[in-house]
């Protein structure tokens, strides 16, 4: 399997820049797997294609204000940190620009000296650990001093934070958004619910790698990044009655998607557990524990993609895609959504 057989021709102009306003007024595109047909919604609409008995798996992972602007102690040159991931109470991986020249040993200071951080190791692919130093609350100083992570491709400047959030993010620890939740606002949970749909929430801290696209030329070869879950033994047993009931579990977003089928069984049986997945979801792998997925439009060559095609078959997605480019669906992020039902 090749990487470039996940290619798409996406013109920039489809790329969104902002969220849509009010979040559920972004369009939807329904895809029945069964006859391979498209349908083309608004995105509250999604709730008439959601049963009684269907469970909603959704994200509760919350974004931190992750990019840091600082200088360099010894020469006072600029710098930018993004905060990948928290190793404990003081040192964290990071990705620093420009990070050539920065060895372990470097020290930066940040907010005029609120914040101090010194390069610990350097890791693969040029990530480096470091150690930060503070007085107070961390939490409190990266709230004042960082700036939201948006994706590269967002080009345009965020005025309300809260816009790259879902409204149920609940634990910090996020590089990314799971964006596919944020088309939900707290009103149409509540109909959701009313109906008689479970929503439940799980746990995994979104890494900037789920952005890359895959750089190997064959798809076996890429490494795949590492990301922290938990799934506790309540949510466990709400998903897993779900189909004791006859009902559809439905993840909302990837990263749900790829929790799920990190603690699943091969008989699809979920089990409460917590640590670090590199799973890789691409076509002819078996889907164990989904029925259905709402997600985004993802980028050419993407891990998304491919976990995308492994729900919908290659040559279907790819269609979809298409469809979505000529009819001027939004990309990514802030864009458009798709259920796959």
């Amino acid at each position: 399997m090749k990487t470039k057989d996940f290619y798409y021709d996406l013109p920039e102009e489809l790329i969104a820049q902002t969220p849509a306003e009010p979040r559920d007024s972004s369009r939807l595109m329904v895809v029945h797997r069964k006859d391979q047909t498209l349908e083309h919604r608004i995105f509250r609409d999604v709730i008439e294609y959601l049963n009684p008995g269907d469970t909603l798996v959704v994200n509760e992972t919350k974004v931190i204000p992750a990019r840091l602007y600082g200088t360099k102690k010894e020469t006072g040159g600029s710098i930018e940190f993004l905060l990948l991931r928290r190793l404990n109470l003081t040192d964290w991986e990071v990705i620093l620009k420009p990070g050539k020249r920065a060895k372990p040993g470097a020290k930066f200071t940040f907010g005029d000296g609120l914040l101090e951080a010194e390069i610990l190791s350097i890791g693969e692919e040029g990530n480096r650990t470091v150690r930060f130093s503070w007085e107070g609350v961390f939490e409190d100083i990266l709230d004042r001093l960082g700036q939201m992570p948006l994706p590269p491709y967002i080009h345009e400047s965020l005025k309300d934070r809260t816009r790259y959030q879902t409204v149920y993010a609940k634990t910090d620890g996020s590089a990314a958004a799971p964006t596919a939740g944020l088309h939900f606002t707290p009103e149409l949970l509540d109909r959701i619910r009313e109906k008689g749909i479970d929503v439940v929430p799980v746990l995994l801290h979104v890494g900037l790698g789920t952005f890359r696209p895959v750089k190997a030329e064959d798809v076996e070869q890429h490494h795949m990044h590492s990301e922290y879950y938990e799934v506790t033994e309540e949510q466990a047993e709400r998903i897993n009655a779900t189909r004791k009931r006859g009902g559809r579990v439905i993840c909302v977003g990837t990263t749900s998607v790829r929790t799920l089928e990190t603690v699943a069984d091969e008989q699809g049986v979920i089990h409460p557990g917590s640590g670090f997945t590199q799973i890789f979801i691409t076509p002819g792998t078996k889907i164990r524990a989904v029925d259905g997925l709402i997600t985004n439009f993802h980028l050419p060559e993407s891990t998304l993609l491919m976990l995308i095609s492994a729900f919908m078959g290659r040559e279907f997605a790819l269609s979809a895609y298409k469809a979505a480019v000529d009819l001027k669906y939004r990309f990514f992020s802030f864009g458009d959504a798709m259920f796959i039902e």
